[in-house]
């Protein structure tokens, strides 16, 4: 039997969850204040001891790159790799880049080194889930299939957004279709016995192949995508094992999605648990003290290394990412903090600079600062006007949430 090798997939351009994504590629993006997004699919990896990961990244890959090379590090007792590939290394010119997730795979095949009884595992860089991927990997060699996709329930109106399928009593796959929009189709593909509002079966777009399998598919089938293409040509050459998965799992696509999966995980027994031994997620080491928090009201919060939050401060239902300062008399209400690179508080600043953080006696609301960003005195940012969407030089609104960007600068007195 041979090996399973990992390839993470870094994602599309990210334009729906911009601004956090107008620096970075969208794996990059912190999660819980002190991890990255594509953290979690190495982590799931590590987990069920796969230990040959590749990250296929393309747009505004830098600090994705360099979180992943300073983070997994294996030594020389312990065989591995995590090694990113960015398009630039597959080709010159526009063949280069990746067209989409079926044309990554195809364009870095070579490089995963892999044997003709090893299994592909391709993960998306994007999504929020703690899987057992050790069972997948079983009940993908057990079912005697060539392609194996983790499968969860969803309603009637979200299989508009996936690629849905039927199955049979053993959990092979009949038929798949992806994104179906005619009422007609969707009846067609309602599981029975599923009970409202969970009535169908969605692909998570994680996907484990038979290198051989996979080879041959990306051979005779040239298109781009695996859920629009390539498995409609695997369903007509081979055996397709549906896995299902009845744990939390959630595709950040938007601001408002990455806001609530961030404020679910303060809740008192979050569906995705981050204290379970068998799921540790894992990150870069940082080296910083514990947080501190003065004469403060702290509650339902996530609380990162490094955090200073202030006397007479006020944060409820919160993320406070590594080294974020909440200056004293702040209230924080849904509000995730990314947190900052560095303090600058031993520093002296100049005449009307801000300092990084959230400065003293600011109000914030269904807001999410991003890194290193820099927030002035008595700032109000409420959006009293229920605004879905608005921007100026400061901020951003976008699904109603309110967005500081990356190093953006709010100034004193800013009210919204």
């Amino acid at each position: 039997m041979g090996k399973t090798i990992a390839a993470i997939l870094g994602g599309g351009r990210g334009e729906r969850l911009q601004p956090l994504t107008s620096y970075r590629a969208k794996p990059a993006v912190p999660i819980a204040g002190k991890f990255r997004l594509v953290d979690i699919p190495i982590s799931n990896c590590l987990n069920a001891d796969i230990h040959d990961i590749f990250v296929l990244t393309q747009y505004l890959s830098a600090s994705l790159n360099r979180h992943v090379a300073q983070t997994y590090r294996f030594d020389v007792f312990r065989a591995g790799q995590v090694t990113v590939l960015p398009a630039e290394q597959a080709g010159t010119g526009q063949d280069g880049w990746y067209q989409g997730t079926a044309d990554a795979v195809r364009k870095q095949l070579l490089r995963l080194e892999a044997e003709d009884d090893d299994d592909i595992l391709v993960l998306a860089g994007d999504q929020v889930y703690m899987m057992d991927l050790r069972d997948f990997v079983e009940q993908h060699r057990a079912s005697g299939a060539e392609v194996s996709i983790a499968a969860t329930t969803c309603s009637r109106e979200q299989a508009r957004a996936f690629g849905v399928m039927k199955v049979d009593a053993d959990n092979m796959i009949l038929e798949f279709a992806e994104k179906p929009q005619e009422d007609a189709l969707l009846d067609a593909f309602a599981v029975p016995g599923l009970k409202a509002p969970h009535t169908h079966l969605a692909s998570m777009g994680i996907y484990l192949f038979r290198f051989k399998a996979l080879a041959e598919l990306l051979d005779v089938d040239s298109r781009d995508d695996f859920g629009k293409h390539v498995l409609h040509t695997a369903l007509e050459r081979f055996k397709l094992h549906a896995y299902p998965f009845t744990g939390y799992w959630e595709d950040v696509g938007t601001i408002a999605s990455y806001h609530r999966v961030n404020l679910e995980l303060t809740d008192p027994v979050p569906a995705l648990n981050l204290f379970s031994d068998a799921h540790r997620l894992y990150s870069r080491q940082r080296f910083l003290p514990p947080a501190k928090v003065g004469e403060a009201l702290v509650q339902r919060a996530l609380l990162c290394d490094g955090a200073i939050i202030g006397d007479g401060a006020t944060v409820r239902k919160s993320v406070i990412g590594i080294r974020m300062v909440i200056g004293p008399g702040c209230t924080l209400e849904r509000v995730v903090c990314n947190g900052a690179g560095g303090y600058d508080f031993e520093q002296p600043h100049p005449a009307g600079s801000i300092p990084l953080g959230i400065g003293e006696f600011s109000i914030l609301r269904n807001a999410i600062v991003d890194r290193d960003a820099r927030i002035g005195r008595g700032v109000r940012l409420l959006n009293e006007r229920n605004l879905d969407s608005y921007q100026d030089e400061y901020i951003r609104v976008r699904g109603g949430v309110i967005v500081v960007p990356r190093r953006g600068t709010v100034p004193d007195g800013y009210t919204f």
